[in-house]
């Protein structure tokens, strides 16, 4: 069984991945909480990336997959946002981290794969998304360097999303007028679901992936690059 650390996957995308993974991987899941983490392959490790060391103790000697899964979706005119949510936002998805891939990287094993997550808002200039944007665009910049500075051994892919039905985005789909108006900015009419990207993520961690690295995959249903209207 390879070894797979994810950072988060109590909830929304994170526990898909582990839902889908579970069976055939051993899991090493950091996150705060574990209620949903109830399997013979999970190693739970109570973390919190804000605030937290990761104990690498309860890590094994290899790992073959990374996936660092927290962020943050904080939409607002720039005149309205704040400093300091800039600087949460750039400490919880970019920060935290680098701090985290600073303390693994040593055991990540030849051939191994990390995944990280982005916004299509990076590529794709988008109103209120300047928060987001710029520390998404930092993982971004830093997933291309690491795939560079760790080729052949390690690689280092970055998923894209649109908006996830996910409780990180509950606000944003709260009722069905919102749905609805979301939905229809997509080509393929829908929001993403966590198993789409999940799915995405898999995919990038698995055998099937061995020549794909530095790359940002979007997963967007075709917003990011069709323009339908």
């Amino acid at each position: 069984m390879k070894n797979i650390l994810l950072i988060g996957g109590s909830h929304g995308i994170g526990l898909s991945i582990v839902k889908e993974l579970q069976n055939t991987h051993q899991l090493f899941i950091a996150s705060r909480t574990d209620e949903a983490l109830q399997h013979k392959n999970i190693t739970h490790i109570p973390f919190d990336v804000t605030t937290d060391a990761l104990d690498i103790s309860k890590l094994p000697e290899k790992l073959d997959g990374f996936v660092y899964c927290p962020g943050s979706i904080n939409l607002k005119p720039f005149k309205m946002m704040s400093l300091d949510t800039i600087k949460e936002d750039m400490e919880l998805n970019f920060f935290s981290m680098v701090k985290v891939v600073k303390t693994v990287i040593s055991k990540m094993n030849e051939g191994s794969s990390m995944v990280f997550f982005s916004t299509i808002a990076v590529g794709t200039g988008m109103p209120f998304h300047s928060s987001v944007s710029a520390a998404k665009g930092a993982v971004e910049g830093f997933a291309k360097s690491m795939a560079a500075e760790y080729a052949p051994k390690v690689r280092v892919n970055v998923v894209a999303p649109s908006l996830v039905d996910t409780p990180l985005a509950k606000r944003l789909l709260n009722n069905d007028k919102k749905r609805e108006t979301m939905s229809e900015r997509h080509p393929l009419k829908r929001v993403g679901n966590p198993e789409d990207i999940a799915n995405a993520a898999i995919f990038l961690l698995s055998d099937k992936s061995t020549w794909v690295t530095g790359q940002v995959l979007g997963v967007d249903g075709g917003l990011s690059t069709l323009n339908i209207n």
